[in-house]
């Protein structure tokens, strides 16, 4: 029976993520933006204008700040507190320029100053000349501000690398003069607050922009703030209070924030976390009200000026979220929600210009890209379009190495999915990957963002990181019982030391366990493991240690099952394999009440005479069509052998004789097929084995090796398209969704096997997989982000920090 985790810990997972979630809990979540809070915090009181009217933001402002061990104090979003990037020189300003208003906090001005300072040049050039739009907008901006205010913050003038920022700035105004007939446009308005002074003369201009639903300024909390001192609008004032009685804490990147997003992101971070399969009944129900209320309600595509705002990077980032996480649940859905931007030829040339601030709306696009049906090419081109520009956001890094400390989070993220796509992905690995890495989860949300820190982290509580790893860790102790189960089974058959061919019994095991992360008992697991074992035993037995009598001896031994007379290697073959089939037959039947057992023999008939008609062809050099090949080769393959036995443990249902569950067998097996020769055709051609690399030179003499692999994959990639249809919809019930689990499971692991390099057959290419997988210990003893302020009692906060603030509580 395998260790479970404690059922307290899951209810209080539930109770905090899916339960208690009213639609103002959702801001717990969300973490707080300096930048924007610190905009709030400027309004004034009316009545005694030299207070502020919402005071517990300054104290928030004042609690919350970082130091550097050479160089003052700063100010960085919550989201972003390991990242020292350009982000903390803007919100390091807007809190300075808070602090100056309010005339507090005299000695941490200085120290902030000392480090604008001291690593704005630094900063600036670990961009290697990629400013993003908002920075070269909001960065000026915060430095003219601060110099209306008195603070001298580069005392010997501007550095060259600031006056780049400066010079990028007027690019942009520029380009949007030429764009607009006013001279405030929308993609401007958004910010506001920090536009020279020119652009916030007209009130009309700006009122006109108003939303007419929340009264913001495209639900930016600075924008709408500065709107409000420009033109004391009532509609700008009812929107800042709506925002700080709900969000008391500290102001989040927009105002208000989506909820069904909210939910989108919460669901994709347990299952990336890995901690999914406790809350499958709450995961189905966000889901269906997503489907509902969300995807089946088609939202208006942005037009004109619209389409230059951060209106649009959520729309796209939002669509391609709920489509990948929709499809992955069996909903059919189409891509046309998201990828009618592919067909925007201007909006194209926008975000190639601008593919910084696209990073995570991009991100997104490419990781539902990869859950293609046939004939969806539209999304095949989002796919191509958006990972080129993913490449360009690593530019200026080594990109072999994704360990480098100039890497973000989210970056080392991105360099990771362009590296293995989803197919190649092994879930237990992909968990540990995202549990280590700080219990992040990056989103775009807001203007202010960067490719360093261009995302907020959705804030967990602690109960979440502490259910992911502790069931990390069961599945690792899990795993290392059922390793040495499946050893022992294996000495006890006497096949751990038969004498001959590859002895992969560990990495057997590894690629059941590890490709995808399901609750499944471990007699799954077990007898995935060991019929992987007696494949690469046999198949070695034919392919390099067996004679022809001994061979064909075995086969029909095999078609009639009975062994007796055999002797030797082809004995220890046929007892292992026999005691296995009854093991697995008798199981299912107790444990199902279903009787397989002649069809569990019946694939094995099949593999069996497949391995001995390559043997005979081998043995006659024959040299078979590629259409022959393939008959034959799809069987002896044998994936059917590892897979269909496991589905018999895993449902009471058998599904029906169909046409589709024909199919998903056939899709199956080609595509391991093709999967395998393509990374073992260099092994296969010194042995004198067929091959489909091969066979194709064969048969097209003017092609070369490359001219062939891509054939290849361009079929592989058919049918991979093909089969992931048959395995992620619902349409049809003939097929367990366990079934559908299981075959998608070994696909995966064939594309990790075989996807780019032959690493089964490597003797260390999985090494360092296996230990990660079953013994090392996960890494977490990293900083932990940084979490709003938690406010007890608000009119406390006029003592907070080190400045003076000299009035006497009060409550808005």
């Amino acid at each position: 029976m395998e260790r479970s985790v404690d059922e307290t810990l899951i209810e209080m997972v539930k109770e905090e993520v899916f339960l208690g979630a009213s639609p103002d809990d959702m801001y717990s979540f969300v973490p707080c933006s300096v930048y924007e809070t610190a905009w709030v915090a400027m309004i004034p009181d009316s009545d005694r204008p030299n207070l502020p009217l919402f005071p517990e933001y300054l104290g928030w402002l004042l609690h919350n700040q970082q130091r550097v061990e050479e160089g003052g104090y700063y100010w960085v979003e919550s989201f972003a507190a390991h990242d020292l990037t350009i982000g903390c020189l803007t919100t390091t300003l807007a809190s300075l320029v808070v602090f100056t208003t309010w005339n507090v906090a005299r000695q941490n001005i200085d120290e902030g100053l000392e480090f604008v300072r001291a690593y704005a040049d630094k900063l600036l050039v670990e961009q290697h000349g990629l400013i993003p739009r908002w920075f070269a907008i909001v960065f000026p901006g915060m430095l003219e501000l601060a110099a209306s205010k008195g603070l001298e913050v580069f005392p010997n003038g501007w550095t060259e690398a600031v006056k780049d920022v400066f010079t990028r700035r007027e690019e942009i105004f520029d380009m949007e003069r030429s764009s607009f007939s006013t001279s405030l446009s929308p993609s401007l308005a958004l910010y506001l607050e920090a536009l020279p002074e020119t652009y916030k003369e007209s009130h009309e201009q700006i009122l006109a922009q108003q939303s007419s639903e929340d009264g913001s300024l495209f639900q930016s909390p600075s924008a709408t703030a500065s709107a409000f001192l420009i033109t004391k609008n009532r509609g700008f004032m009812m929107y800042l209070k709506s925002l700080v009685r709900t969000c008391q804490n500290g102001a989040p990147p927009m105002y208000p924030v989506d909820q069904d997003l909210v939910k989108l992101c919460l669901v994709d971070h347990l299952q990336r976390l890995g901690c999914d399969e406790h809350f499958a009944e709450e995961i189905r129900h966000v889901m269906d009200q997503i489907y509902w209320n969300y995807w089946m309600i088609q939202e208006p595509q942005p037009q004109g000026f619209g389409k230059h705002d951060t209106q649009l990077q959520l729309q796209l980032q939002k669509a391609s979220l709920a489509f990948h996480l929709l499809r992955m649940h069996g909903y059919r859905v189409s891509p046309s929600r998201f990828c009618w931007f592919i067909h925007d030829l201007e909006l194209l040339s926008y975000m190639r210009e601008n593919y910084i601030d696209f990073l995570g709306a991009l991100y997104n696009i490419y990781r539902a890209s990869h859950l293609a049906f046939p004939g969806e090419a539209d999304l095949e081109k989002a796919h191509t379009f958006a990972r080129n520009l993913l490449q360009n956001g690593l530019q200026g890094h080594n990109q072999g190495d994704h360990h480098s400390s100039l890497l973000t989070d989210f970056q080392k993220e991105i360099f990771q999915a362009l590296r293995a796509p989803w197919l190649a992905q092994a879930d237990h690995l992909e968990h540990r990957i995202y549990i280590e890495r700080r219990d992040d989860y990056c989103i775009l949300l807001g203007k202010s963002s960067s490719w360093r820190y261009k995302l907020i982290r959705l804030v967990c509580s602690d109960n979440v990181v502490e259910l992911a790893t502790k069931s990390y860790e069961i599945r690792q102790s899990v795993y290392r019982s059922e390793l040495e189960d499946v050893k022992r089974w294996a000495k006890d058959f006497g096949l751990s030391d038969i004498g001959f061919g590859r002895q992969k019994i560990t990495h057997c095991y590894f690629c059941a366990a590890i490709s995808v992360s399901l609750p499944l008992c471990s007699d799954v697991r077990k007898s995935m493991a060991k019929c992987a074992i007696l494949v690469v035993l046999a198949d070695d037995f034919y392919d390099e240690e067996g004679s022809y009598c001994e061979l064909r001896e075995l086969t029909e031994a095999v078609q009639r099952w009975e062994g007796s007379l055999l002797c030797g290697h082809s004995r220890v073959v046929f007892d292992a394999l026999d005691g296995l089939v009854l093991d697995i037959a008798s199981k299912a039947h107790n444990q199902q009440g279903l009787d397989v057992k002649e069809d569990i023999k019946d694939i094995w008939r099949g593999a069996f005479n497949a391995w001995f008609k390559e043997y005979e062809w081998r043995r006659k050099r024959y040299v078979a069509r590629i259409d022959e090949y393939l008959e034959v080769a799809t069987i002896s393959v044998a994936v059917q052998p590892i897979v269909c036995p496991a589905c018999y443990l895993t449902t009471p249902h058998l599904p029906q004789r169909s046409t589709r569950t024909h199919k998903i067998t056939e899709l199956m097996m080609i595509s391991t097929r093709l999967l395998n020769d393509i990374g073992s055709y260099q092994r296969e051609l010194e042995e004198g084995k067929l091959n489909m690399v091969t066979l194709f030179l064969k048969e097209n003499p003017s092609a070369t090796i490359e001219d062939s692999i891509a054939y290849i994959c361009r079929a592989l990639e058919v049918r991979n398209k093909e089969l992931i249809e048959l395995l992620l919809t619902d349409d049809y019930v003939q097929v367990p969704k366990e079934w559908k689990r299981l075959h998608l499971s070994v696909l995966k692991v064939f594309h990790i096997l075989y996807g780019a390099t032959n690493k089964f057959d490597s003797p260390s290419a999985l090494l360092e997989n296996i230990k990660a997988a079953f013994y090392d210990p996960l890494v977490t003893d990293v900083p932990r982000i940084l979490h709003p302020y938690k406010v007890k009692d608000k009119r406390s906060l006029y003592w907070v920090g080190r400045g003076n603030f000299d009035s006497k509580p009060r409550e808005f």
